[in-house]
């Protein structure tokens, strides 16, 4: 038996990066997906290449309407979700903080953490209807052991690592799980603004330095461990904030 038999869920940010490897791996486990992103043609990629149990849906993550609309395609294509993985996310380009402008700043929260607020009033209706659900939130690292030049994105993963703990705590009476998954830097599109710096091996070496287990995170390693914080395997587990960081934040 697979682990997500039967399960509905709903990924966003799922057309590449960390959020495609979370859909390609949910869908290998039994679970009908659908992959909510900005880019739908690279969705549409993704879901024919993962066949009938995923369907595409474009979605801007800081609009309310498209989280809305999203959830709805989901009902109408598979049925309520079981599962949401909130990992759609952006950052600034790594700069001093003060050069950061207004609209990037708002842009980070509005992708990163409003997000969250409008999934939420999409799906805890339905999943307390159920009786059941599990969220999961992709924090950061960033948001743990925060370094400079990222100030406002380190801030904006900090409030997703310790909103995941005050939603677990407040729905966990509905017995809906919510927990965030924490990577340290990974090979995916924003690395570069990540970096502040073009991605060369010797500056990709500057970030592997830090990290014991000697390399950046997959989409696999974060797909893994989401995968059992979906699971009946992680039943009991709510309000973590689990590090997918080869011991960054040791």
């Amino acid at each position: 038996m697979k682990q997500l038999d039967g399960k509905i869920a709903i990924v966003t940010g799922a057309a590449g990066g960390f959020g495609e490897g979370i859909a390609r791996l949910f869908v290998a486990e039994g679970a009908r997906v659908l992959i909510a992103d900005l880019d739908l043609a690279k969705a549409q990629k993704v879901a024919v290449e993962l066949g009938p149990n995923a369907k595409a849906h474009h979605c801007d993550v800081s609009s309310s309407a498209d989280v809305h609309a999203a959830v709805q395609a989901c009902i109408d294509a598979f049925g309520p979700p079981d599962i949401v993985v909130n990992n759609a996310g952006i950052t600034h380009r790594n700069q001093p903080m003060l050069d950061v402008d207004e609209a990037t700043f708002d842009r980070v929260f509005n992708v990163n953490v409003k997000s969250i607020y409008y999934m939420a009033q999409a799906v805890v209706p339905l999943m307390r209807e159920r009786k059941g659900g599990s969220i999961i939130n992709i924090g950061s690292t960033a948001g743990i052991r925060p370094r400079p030049g990222l100030t406002w994105y380190n801030a904006s993963k900090g409030a997703v690592n310790l909103l995941s703990k005050s939603m677990a705590a407040e729905l966990g009476p509905d017995n809906i799980r919510v927990n965030a998954v924490c990577p340290v830097m990974g090979a995916t599109g924003l690395i570069e603004q990540f970096l502040g710096a073009p991605d060369t091996p010797e500056n990709r070496a500057k970030v592997v330095a830090g990290i014991p287990l000697g390399r950046m995170s997959t989409p696999e390693d974060v797909a893994g461990a989401v995968l059992y914080l979906a699971s009946d395997a992680g039943r009991f587990i709510t309000g973590v904030e689990l590090p997918v960081d080869g011991g960054r934040t040791i």
